[in-house]
């Protein structure tokens, strides 16, 4: 794996750095990005400084917003996407990742890999650094994280270091992945002077990698394969890649790192012919942060043929005193284990599940005979797809309700809907010490914003286009905003400010999607 990362100091570095971003900036014709302010609105101010709002993972908010006042947030401010980028990526839209929020600036990043610098107060434009170059693999969600005055971001092939007030180049590398390596698509994670970030749907022997790099040169200091003993005949066969993260990883306080792992493509045919475990794919994988040494794993699906990913990004709490990390992932299943062993505390499924749930394993045991037209649910768009949340006791999670069915064994995704299925789902709430469902709350559409805790409230979004805000003791819905278009992006609820990215998702046909990232704050 060749590295060729650029990076100097001092005056030299300055002036150069000043004629890359201005023949940069020269060379793209896109418009810039513009913002409708709105009167009667509080300026915005606080904090969201990770991309799930502190290291833990946890999601939950520094605010004053609560169900005593969340009736009362205005929309104050929306930063408009334009040019190439507006256009949005394979359906999927122009925004997919949190924004972070540090010292009155908001950082966000679209699915071209452009990153924009925004004024919290007034939602003007502070810097912006152009990349356009469409994500190349999935939904992303690409994103950014900020520390140290540095902003860290990769583009599908390109991982760069930004300075925070300017937005001038630091370092960037363009060389840290080899062919078969998969694409950048992460949200980055920086702590204790290290990148950490991995790609996604490796196609090689080793599938996707985990890296952690030097904060300050960018230096690759490890990687980590996420499938050993080589792809497998059924993943070999289809040829569509495996493994790689692309949620952001949890950097524990023990000197680890934990990643949630995606799945490996393979055909239901060819799990049936060839069934082996393809670790650690499906996986959470507990590494040591300085050295990339596996520590621990846990794999939730072996022989995965349902593209059941354990994606998420874990979360560290506390179970009955015990340290513990909380996963899930499309699969449907909320896992709480051990931090130190990766021993299982519990687990729960949630959402819908039709009965199918143990059909890969019982492949792999030679103990299932599968049969034609074959229906799963959670399907590829079901189970836990976003983050979820930890306060107070409990764990918060978001599902979506999408049943798939195949008709020939070479499928991967599944080829045909069901007849009169609506996609729907689920915001539930687990007891954190036993997993058991506290409440459940059904919605009519599907949950995709993640959910993150503002006090007494649970919120996340609608991909029609629509904020809610549940109460955290009932699950009743106590708060709803009609958003200017689609989304399917975090949020980050910071001081008196929630922020939306709107990034129009499933709008391109209709003409466009007016994407943007919206601030509603409290008076």
């Amino acid at each position: 794996m060749g590295t060729r990362t650029t990076w100097q100091t001092g005056a030299a570095a300055a002036a150069a750095v000043a004629t890359v971003l201005l023949a940069t900036a020269c060379t793209s014709s896109q418009p810039k990005p513009t913002t409708s302010t709105f009167t009667g609105a509080a300026a915005a101010s606080g904090s969201w400084a990770y991309p799930n709002g502190n290291l833990q993972n946890t999601r939950v908010a520094a605010t004053t917003i609560s169900s005593a006042n969340v009736s009362s947030l205005r929309e104050a401010w929306s930063f408009h996407l334009t040019g190439t980028a507006a256009a949005g990526v394979n359906g999927v839209g122009s925004f997919a990742a949190a924004p972070i929020v540090v010292n009155g600036v908001v950082y966000v990043q679209d699915l071209d890999a452009n990153v924009y610098a925004i004024s919290l107060a007034t939602g003007k434009l502070r810097w912006e650094y152009p990349v356009n170059v469409p994500e190349a693999t999935g939904p992303g969600p690409d994103g950014v994280a900020v520390a140290g005055g540095v902003v860290y971001g990769d583009s599908s092939t390109t991982v760069f270091a930004l300075n925070a007030a300017t937005g001038k180049v630091i370092w960037t590398d363009d060389g840290l992945l080899a062919s078969g390596q998969g694409s950048f698509e992460i949200q980055p994670q920086v702590a204790g002077g290290r990148v950490y970030l991995a790609s996604a749907y490796g196609s090689g022997p080793g599938g996707g990698v985990l890296l952690a790099l030097n904060a300050s040169s960018g230096k690759l200091l490890w990687t980590f394969n996420t499938l050993t003993g080589g792809q497998g005949a059924g993943v070999a066969a289809l040829g569509l890649g495996s493994g790689g993260a692309w949620e952001t990883p949890l950097v524990g306080s023990d000197g680890s790192v934990t990643f949630g792992i995606g799945n490996p493509y393979q055909s239901i045919g060819q799990a049936i012919e060839h069934p082996a475990r393809l670790l650690y794919t499906d996986s959470e994988v507990n590494l040591d942060a300085a050295t990339g040494k596996l520590r621990w794993y846990y794999q939730a699906v072996p022989n995965d043929f349902k593209d059941h990913d354990m994606q998420t990004s874990p979360i560290a709490a506390t179970v009955g005193n015990v340290p513990a990390i909380i996963g899930s992932g499309k699969m449907g299943i909320v896992y709480a284990m051990n931090a130190s062993t990766g021993a299982l505390l519990w687990q729960t499924p949630v959402g819908a599940h039709d009965g199918t749930d143990d059909d890969s394993a019982l492949l792999l045991e030679h103990k299932f005979t599968l049969k034609l037209p074959y229906t799963w649910e959670p399907g590829p768009l079901g189970g836990v797809l976003t983050n979820m949340a930890v306060a107070g006791g409990s764990v918060y999670v978001a599902t979506e309700d999408v049943p798939i069915k195949s008709t020939t064994l070479g499928s991967v995704d599944g080829n045909a809907a069901l007849a009169g299925e609506k996609a729907t789902g689920e915001i539930e709430a687990l007891n954190l010490a036993t997993g058991a469902v506290e409440w459940d709350t059904k919605v009519d559409t599907l949950p995709v914003g993640d959910t993150t805790v503002a006090n007494n409230l649970v919120f996340t979004t609608l991909v029609t286009g629509k904020l809610i805000a549940l109460n955290r003791t009932t699950g009743a819905i106590v708060y709803q905003q009609a958003l200017p278009t689609t989304t399917n992006s975090p949020i980050a609820i910071a001081g008196n400010t929630v922020l939306v990215p709107a990034g129009g998702p499933g709008t391109k046909a209709k003409g466009g999607g007016n994407p943007q990232l919206v601030a509603y704050t409290l008076p």
